[in-house]
């Protein structure tokens, strides 16, 4: 995500010409290797004060569900190493986070028959549409620790979604909550033209790809 819409002539750096075959297996097509954790927003970094922080599980569930920053904290947790793709064509390997799986958080509230999509929404307006198949079994959480640390704003802090098999665009910084739905809605980079899914894997870039 970047402050203009991202055009498909961008062009990275190139994954080192000295990287094994098993670290170029792992990098999806089209994506170069990097090191560095690239800063990338749709708009100005949100810092909301924790005890003003909350996240909510609303839509298609027989009682909607809010917590707090502390009870959110209590909730079990545990710790993932994933690599992560952006569309901008970046992969980072190893990345260390800590947080609370969409497994988790999903048996707190009774799923209604017809829930088929998941609409995450942020402070500051951002929204990004995912099947909720895409989240089960381990596929997402929510993230409050980067590298053993707390999660900057500036990498979605003090909470993001973090969806490791889609691009990242999919894994909404500043996460405040899920609007469960029986039929899929674009969020917003998909609003603009970018792939309904994102799987890095088949380069599901834009709409079309």
């Amino acid at each position: 995500m970047t402050d203009r819409f991202v055009t498909r002539g961008f062009v990275g750096r190139r994954t080192p010409p000295g990287a094994q075959g098993d670290v170029r297996s792992r990098i999806p097509p089209g994506q170069y290797l990097t090191t560095d954790f690239p800063v990338l927003s749709a708009g100005p970094t949100p810092r909301t004060q924790l005890d003003r922080w909350s996240f909510s599980i609303e839509g298609l569930v027989r009682a909607p569900i809010t917590w707090g920053w502390k009870d959110f904290m209590a909730l079990p947790a545990r710790d993932w190493t994933v690599d992560i793709s952006c569309v901008t064509k970046w992969t980072k390997l190893d990345t260390r986070w800590r947080g609370i799986s969409v497994d988790t958080l999903l048996e707190n509230v009774e799923l209604d028959t017809e829930a088929a999509f998941v609409i995450a929404y942020s402070d500051g307006g951002y929204t990004t549409n995912l099947p909720i198949a895409d989240l089960l079994n381990g596929q997402g959480f929510v993230a409050y620790q980067f590298d053993g640390a707390p999660l900057a704003p500036e990498h979605g802090g003090p909470a993001r979604l973090v969806v490791p098999a889609r691009y990242f665009w999919k894994s909404a910084k500043w996460v405040r909550g899920f609007r469960v739905q029986a039929s899929d809605e674009a969020g917003f980079w998909e609003s603009l033209g970018y792939h309904n899914r994102g799987d890095p894997w088949l380069e599901e870039r834009y709409s079309g790809d």
